[in-house]
C-alpha cells in the first residue's frame, strides 16, 4: 500500500514536469524510448535462442533455481556412482566365496544337504 502511494506521487511529479519539456526534447525522448523498447525485444529473442557457446552463461542465470537443479543432479549422480561401486564390491565378494567353494575338497552338493548343515551347527563334541 505504501509503495503504491509512493509510485503514484512519483508519477504525478513526472507528469507535472512533462509540461515544461520543449517539443524537440519530447520527440528525442520518445524516439529514445522506442529504440530502447526495440532493443529490449531483440535481446529477449537472442536470449531465448542462446546456445552454450554464445549465451550459455546468461541462460543459466535466467533459469530459476539453477543451483538447486545442479545440486540435485550432482546428488543423483553421486548416489548412482555409490550404488555402482557397492554392487562391484558385492560381486567381487561373491566371486571370492565361489572360488573358495570350488577350490575346496568338499563337493558343492554337500552344502545343499540338510544333514551337513545340522552337522556344522551341532555344538556337541564327541571327543
Amino acid at each position: 500500500m505504501k509503495e503504491e502511494r509512493y509510485a503514484q506521487r512519483i508519477r504525478q511529479a513526472l507528469n507535472h514536469g512533462l509540461k515544461d519539456i520543449p517539443p524537440a526534447a519530447s520527440r528525442r525522448l520518445e524516439a529514445a524510448r522506442h529504440l530502447a523498447l526495440n532493443r529490449q525485444k531483440q535481446e529477449v529473442a537472442v536470449l531465448a535462442l542462446g546456445t552454450v557457446g554464445q549465451q550459455g552463461g546468461k541462460v543459466w542465470r535466467e533459469i530459476p533455481h539453477a543451483r538447486q537443479i545442479l545440486a540435485i543432479v550432482a546428488l543423483l549422480l553421486g548416489m548412482w556412482i555409490s550404488f555402482y561401486w557397492h554392487s562391484i564390491q558385492y560381486v567381487s565378494e561373491i566371486e571370492e566365496v565361489d572360488s573358495a567353494l570350488l577350490a575346496d575338497d568338499l563337493p558343492p552338493e554337500a552344502f545343499l544337504d540338510e544333514d551337513f548343515f545340522s552337522w556344522l551347527t551341532d555344538d556337541s563334541s564327541d571327543d
